[in-house]
C-alpha cells in the first residue's frame, strides 16, 4: 500500500452555521490522505495506472465551492465524490479546517477529520 497526501490546499468558501459566514465567506485548509495499491503504477510509470493527484484536487475544489453549514457535511461530500470518481482508493481521510472561526475568541482554526474505507475491492 502507498499513501498519497495532498496537504494544505487553501480555498475561500462560504461554509458556516451563521448567515454572515455564508455571505462573507472564510479561508479553509483541506488535507487529503489516500491509501492506494500502487504496485501497477510503480512498475508501469503510467498515469493511467495511478490515482491522479490533479483529479483528486479538482474533486476537493468542486466540493469546497458548495456551501454547507457543517464541516462534517463538507468532509462527507468530499469522500463521497472521491470514492465515486477515483478508482483504486482503499481508504481516505480528509481534514477540513476553518481559519479564524467566529467563536467569540482568538482561535487559529477549527478542524474536522473524517475517514472512510472502500466498500469494494478495487
Amino acid at each position: 500500500m502507498a499513501l498519497i497526501e495532498i496537504e494544505n490546499m487553501e480555498f475561500f468558501a462560504r461554509h458556516g452555521c451563521f448567515p454572515e459566514e455564508r455571505i462573507i465567506g472564510n479561508r479553509f485548509i483541506v488535507s487529503l490522505a489516500m491509501e492506494v495499491n500502487a504496485d501497477r503504477a510503480c512498475e508501469s510509470d503510467e498515469i493511467a495506472d495511478a490515482v491522479n493527484y490533479q483529479n483528486s484536487y479538482e474533486i476537493v475544489k468542486a466540493e469546497m465551492q458548495q456551501p454547507s453549514h457543517l464541516l462534517e457535511h463538507v468532509a462527507k461530500r468530499i469522500l463521497d465524490a472521491l470514492f465515486k470518481n477515483q478508482k483504486g482508493i482503499s481508504k481516505a481521510t480528509v481534514k477540513v479546517s476553518k481559519i479564524n472561526p467566529p467563536m467569540g475568541g482568538q482561535i487559529e482554526k477549527v478542524s474536522l477529520s473524517l475517514s472512510r474505507e472502500s466498500k469494494t475491492k478495487d
